[in-house]
């Protein structure tokens, strides 16, 4: 097969010695609703080979599993619009608590006193340089939070799209029933997480990373949410 990588990307990346090929897959845009296994079965198995790494976004993911928060439910009060005029306007992944909007999100994640802490501590830490304390302490639910914005797509301007539930179980789903290897990542163009990786994959985490640590997926309209990733054989 041709391997094609999105514009400005590249489709080899060396990782610990070895060579690896990323293929970018184009699916439909995927809404709230969709199966997943339906979107792999129809995109990803008929170029899949044993071996191959697939490489899934987070969001659509959780589109398929309704995990949706929408801008009419969230009613935003006194301390997420305060706490929001002090805080980065975009974390690693995009549009942050320095949205209002997302900093009551927070507080109705894991509450105000949390967001409080969280909050002085950032802002004293980042005296001494340090960044990202804000989103360690509340952790991976807000700091996963996508969405409540339209630079790109229209249908996020009044959803915001949580992390998947129990990705680990996603993946091992997704190889019992259909045979691939993957693993759910949130990329982006500022850092990588591995949210969930089926059991058979061997590589360490740090390796799984480094496979896509360019965000080959992409940050705009690309509509390339999978990414093949099959490693190079050594000619003899």
């Amino acid at each position: 097969m041709e391997f094609i990588a999105n514009k400005g990307k590249k489709v080899e990346i060396e990782v610990d010695g070895e060579i690896y090929l990323r293929h970018a897959i184009k699916t439909k845009f995927v809404s709230q609703g969709d199966n997943y296994l339906d979107l792999f079965r129809k995109y990803v198995y008929p170029i899949y080979e044993k071996g191959d790494i697939i490489s899934s976004s987070e969001k659509i993911i959780a589109l398929c599993q309704n995990r949706v928060v929408r801008r009419e439910d969230i009613k935003i009060g006194f301390w997420a619009k305060f706490l929001a005029k002090f805080a980065c306007q975009k974390n690693r992944g995009g549009y942050g608590v320095g949205m209002a909007i997302n900093m009551q999100y927070a507080i109705n994640k894991v509450g105000l006193c949390k967001v409080l802490v969280a909050s002085v501590l950032s802002g004293m830490t980042k005296l001494f340089g340090i960044k990202g304390m804000f989103y360690q302490i509340v952790g991976q639910e807000v700091a996963g939070l996508d969405g409540f914005y339209d630079g790109e797509w229209e249908e996020y301007r009044d959803i915001g799209i949580e992390i998947p539930e129990n990705s680990k179980a996603v993946c091992n789903e997704i190889k019992d029933k259909l045979g691939i290897s993957c693993m759910i990542v949130d990329c982006n163009d500022f850092g990588q997480e591995i949210l969930g990786k089926s059991e058979d994959i061997q590589l360490t985490e740090n390796n799984l990373k480094a496979l896509i640590k360019d965000n080959p997926a992409g940050q705009g309209k690309q509509q390339t949410p999978f990414i093949l990733i099959r490693k190079q054989q050594k000619s003899m």
